[in-house]
């Protein structure tokens, strides 16, 4: 429960004010549930003719006992003026009366709840997707996409299913169960304390059953991260899966981790169904210890209740122990949500490790140079780039080469902070990029990968991806440059072409050449081409180093290759082997050092 309580305590105080209202609605609703009930006295005695005449009234006072004198004559004086069954409908209208206000005012509680129920879930929701957005790469690599997507979506419709559903039992029942045990002390003290002391008692138990949820419903969840990391791996490897006949192993592991969840859930599913039975068991042995105690005190003439009074006060116990069931039901599910808002926990509480120093300098262009001095990086304390110094004059092009894991896509992406050096710097004009800010930083460079990364957009849209004042002008001619345009007509739609789940919908060196067209539009300083055109055939690679070739004209280039004819021209070459620059030097002259660079060149012309 204390977990339950810090929940509310992060995301409600924004909702005050409807917090307010909840429990004002709530608390009008419990006191004319209350006078509802009241009104049952009368009719009773009426009915069963126990109503002894009341003939004069007594100065009114805020007391009960003043209030029900004077209500008492005013029944008397109708009763004998217009007889006992008018008597009996009017006061059966004012329990109507009462009820209506009753009603009405618990809609009112309900609605502020659905209100402040669906802001919350929106919070969340919006909350997680930014931390997304901030986190640094290296927690993705460590997380299961499927499992970031199941915390997303499962897990947050989880806490909105049991968390924010028992919302409204929090606060709600706690006005209702305080109003009704405030009317039920007025009404006998004695008889009030002997249940106050048996119904701490049935809290206890459900309690003890409810905690056990909480680890089954983790395990649950955990395993439908799983199921969705083998959905997500399937759709983005359908081809390879067809081509290797590999469905049936696939559907094998899928079914597995199905069938395993299906006993999980069934587990949890048994435990909380017994929360029904449990509270309506407990529920009735109560009813059946406060009726024979107080059936006993009345018989002995001990009660301070009247026969007709103690029914009437045994309507309003059980108007409390709705509520508290309601406890009991609610307990069960918040086990339930605790576990799913522990696992979004892991997204929201997970540590920003490319933060932005406070006062960090602003940067709107590149003036000198790019220079890494001493550059360390390691992945997982394994180390990956050694003692790397190199410096990029401003609009010069530098190419890497180098064998696979050599270390070439770690360092282009310290460029950008996508992850930070373990030692050595690397400075922007002289200044460490640390000390730069990250929006500014990355707003200097354009980036080219080998896979060329789109959204299920418009092709205009993903020319314009994050240029935020691109118009139509602008978009067509940053097309015409990446020698896009002439088959971007040729679509349907032309620019307002979808172009589906990663484009697939085009051809690979058209998803590169739309790439291109995004960073030409950018108009960055600063390009980053990471084997541009490495999984391309002849024609479209022709068109794409063209294209390539009209982008990185006057600017700062880091170029990663593998093809090395597509680097001749490149201002000066580095060669890594095993994170470390092995060869500097311009295409001629690393060819006639004979060293690593010509075996890579001869290994290629071969």
């Amino acid at each position: 429960m204390k977990d339950f309580i810090q929940v509310l305590r992060r995301f409600i105080p924004p909702y005050k004010g409807h917090l307010g209202l909840t429990f004002l609605y709530n608390f009008l609703s419990a006191v004319f549930a209350v006078f509802s009930v009241g009104l049952m006295i009368p009719i009773l005695e009426i009915l069963f003719n126990l109503a002894e005449d009341v003939n004069e009234m007594v100065p009114w006072a805020f007391s009960l006992k003043s209030v029900s004198h004077n209500l008492y004559y005013y029944l008397t004086q109708f009763r004998n003026e217009y007889g006992p069954g008018l008597s009996l409908l009017v006061v059966g209208l004012f329990v109507s009366f009462g009820t209506m206000l009753k009603v009405g005012f618990a809609y009112l509680g309900a609605y502020e709840t659905v209100f402040i129920r669906n802001s919350v879930v929106r919070d969340i929701r919006q909350q997680i997707y930014k931390k997304i957005l901030r986190l640094a790469l290296p927690f993705f690599t460590e997380e299961r996409k499927g499992d970031i997507i199941a915390r997303i979506s499962g897990d947050v419709a989880e806490v909105e299913n049991s968390i924010m559903a028992s919302l409204d039992m929090f606060l709600k029942n706690p006005v209702l169960i305080l109003v009704f045990l405030i009317s039920m002390l007025i009404m006998s003290p004695s008889l009030t304390g002997f249940i106050l002391i048996v119904l701490p008692v049935t809290g206890f138990v459900i309690g003890r059953v409810g905690k056990s949820l909480k680890k089954v419903s983790r395990e649950g969840q955990d395993k439908m991260g799983q199921m969705m990391t083998i959905i997500e791996e399937t759709l983005g490897g359908l081809r390879i899966i067809k081509a290797f006949n590999a469905e049936r192993k696939m559907e094998g592991r899928f079914n597995s981790e199905a069938g395993l969840y299906r006993n999980i859930m069934n587990r949890l599913m048994w435990r909380r169904e017994l929360a029904h039975p449990l509270s309506e068991l407990l529920g009735t042995l109560v009813i059946v210890i406060v009726v024979w105690f107080g059936g006993t005190l009345i018989l002995n003439r001990n009660s301070e209740l009247t026969g007709s009074e103690f029914i009437a006060y045994l309507a309003i116990f059980y108007q409390i122990i709705n509520p508290a069931k309601a406890f009991t039901n609610a307990l069960y599910s918040i086990q339930k949500g605790m576990a799913a808002m522990d696992r979004i926990d892991l997204i929201l509480k997970a540590d920003v490790t490319i933060a932005e120093n406070q006062g960090a300098l602003p940067i709107e262009t590149l003036t000198d140079a790019i220079e890494y001095r001493n550059v360390g990086f390691a992945y997982n304390d394994k180390l990956v780039l050694k003692n790397i110094s190199v410096k990029i004059p401003k609009g010069k092009t530098m190419a890497l080469v180098g064998q696979s894991g050599s270390g070439k896509t770690t360092l282009v992406d310290l460029l950008p902070r996508f992850y930070d050096v373990v030692e050595g710097q690397v400075l922007v004009d002289g200044v460490d990029i640390r000390e730069l800010k990250l929006h500014d930083l990355r707003n200097l460079m354009g980036n080219v990968n080998q896979e060329a990364i789109l959204f299920n957009d418009t092709i205009f849209n993903n020319i314009a991806f994050g240029v935020e004042s691109a118009t139509r002008e602008t978009v067509e001619a940053a097309a015409r440059v990446a020698n896009s345009h002439e088959f971007i007509m040729e679509t349907e739609m032309g620019y307002n072409t979808v172009i589906g789940d990663r484009g697939s919908k085009l051809s690979g060196g058209q998803r590169q050449r739309i790439s291109i067209a995004r960073a030409i539009l950018k108009n960055p300083p600063i390009l980053i081409l990471d084997e541009a055109t490495s999984a391309l055939d002849t024609e479209s690679e022709r068109l794409v180093q063209d294209a390539l070739e009209k982008l990185m004209k006057n600017r700062t280039s880091l170029v990663i290759a593998h093809r090395l004819s597509t680097i001749k021209n490149a201002d000066f070459i580095c060669v890594l082997h095993k994170g470390t620059i092995v060869e500097t030097g311009t295409h001629d002259e690393l060819l006639a050092l004979n060293g690593r660079y010509t075996k890579l060149h001869q290994m290629q012309m071969f």
